[in-house]
């Protein structure tokens, strides 16, 4: 079975940069309107396209023609003959929503009622367009802001007080006395339901308050920058409060973070590959002009305080390095040739796969006659029945693939 070259869907949304995907794929930079998102995959949104026989088929319905065959038997009884990942490049200018993405129990029951409410898939009042989870990973490629789960409890009582933000903002003070999972609950569903008013008022607080009081630490100067940055691009949006509550970090190049369901999280600037089950259910919580809904937010949240996990990836064979994540449905790896190790070999292979050239050009050859050519922005569609395949040059790729067998579905 051959391996194909895959078209990809670049998808287009506000926040995107005009300089990196164009960049990435070889084309004129800056674009025209800002591109936040090349998706490689199957998702039914915007699924990649290979040329067979001379004619263009999307991969979801090339994968339907042998969904054993392609995806790997395993594979295909474990995922319902579908690919299991959605494999991006991302690219933000400006903040993202702040979003958390739901469970698979939610994800099935939300898809069903919205569907028997007769809500179209694409209507701006949806939560649901598929009843999948969204485990996600992230992985820098350049320097990357973000803001991900909510921070230790004590160190949001300092900020509020360091700000002296409870004295004007008595759910604040309530949540300060006893600084719980099931009190911060409570304070951000009052602070997502404030009223114009008094939501304006407490944006205007903070920011009073950011101005005047002198950062005690370099994280500290940070939260406030983007404090101060979020207020300019959504002004008046309660989600200017985020970086108090919820852990604000840079990420260098080639560190990552993983999102589980429930985490409530927002990417704000920066380039990174990013890998999820096949899903684009997002519940949005503010900086953002798009539906949110509260309560169904509030469903989903995880409220506890975790420390925040650094993932840095570990050497396979000196020549891969893997993303270690729960996820059952991807992992994410690098694979770096250079001048003294020019081969990888892939040889016990679990099903199909997606790899991305990030830099520089190699040569994929698979069943001993077959090769391809891969360089700079190109990406490639391996079939499970490909089987053993090696891969010489000079480059940096990212491969993404299914850590079964053995994963029973969840």
């Amino acid at each position: 079975m051959r391996i194909f070259k895959l078209k990809n869907t670049i998808q287009e949304y506000a926040w995107g940069s005009k300089t990196i995907i164009p960049e990435l794929l070889g084309k004129t930079s800056p674009a025209e309107k800002p591109q936040a998102e090349l998706w490689m995959g199957a998702h039914p949104k915007a699924p990649s396209v290979i040329l067979q026989d001379g004619k263009e088929i999307s991969l979801a319905n090339h994968i339907k023609q042998d969904p054993k065959g392609i995806l790997g038997q395993e594979v295909a009884e474990i995922f319902d003959d579908k690919l299991p990942f959605l494999f991006k490049v991302l690219a933000a200018e400006t903040p993202l929503s702040i979003q958390a993405h739901p469970n698979l129990l939610q994800a099935k029951e939300g898809y069903k009622r919205e569907n028997e409410q007769s809500i179209p898939v694409d209507s701006t009042r949806r939560n649901y367009k598929d009843a999948n989870h969204k485990p996600e990973l992230i992985c820098a490629l350049t320097t990357f802001d973000a803001m991900c789960g909510f921070r230790n409890y004590s160190e949001m009582c300092d900020l509020f007080q360091f700000l002296q933000l409870q004295k004007n903002i008595p759910e604040i003070e309530t949540f300060i006395q006893n600084p719980t999972g099931r009190s911060l609950q409570i304070l951000f569903k009052e602070l997502m339901e404030l009223s114009e008013k008094r939501k304006k008022e407490a944006v205007d607080l903070l920011l009073e308050r950011c101005k005047k009081i002198t950062p005690r630490t370099d994280e500290e100067r940070f939260i406030f920058q983007w404090i101060n940055k979020l207020s300019q691009i959504y002004p008046g949006d309660i989600g200017i409060f985020a970086p108090l509550l919820l852990n604000t970090i840079r990420l260098q190049p080639g560190q990552a973070l993983y999102l589980d369901a429930g985490i409530l999280h927002a990417y704000l600037k920066g380039a990174g590959i990013e890998i999820m089950a096949n899903s684009d259910n997002v519940l949005r919580g503010g900086l953002t002009p798009k539906h949110i809904d509260v309560p169904e937010l509030m469903k989903t949240l995880s409220f506890s305080a975790k420390p925040l996990e650094i993932i840095e990836p570990v050497s396979f064979d000196d020549v891969e390095f893997i993303y270690d994540t729960p996820a059952y449905e991807f992992r994410l790896s690098i694979i770096k040739l250079t001048e003294s190790i020019k081969f990888y070999n892939a040889k016990k292979r679990s099903g199909a796969e997606i790899i991305l050239c990030r830099t520089g050009f190699a040569e994929i050859e698979w069943d001993r006659e077959e090769k391809l050519t891969l360089k700079k922005g190109e990406s490639i569609f391996i079939p499970f029945s490909a089987g053993k395949y090696k891969i010489e040059g000079k480059a940096v790729l990212y491969r993404a693939t299914i850590p079964v067998p053995g994963t029973k579905k969840k």
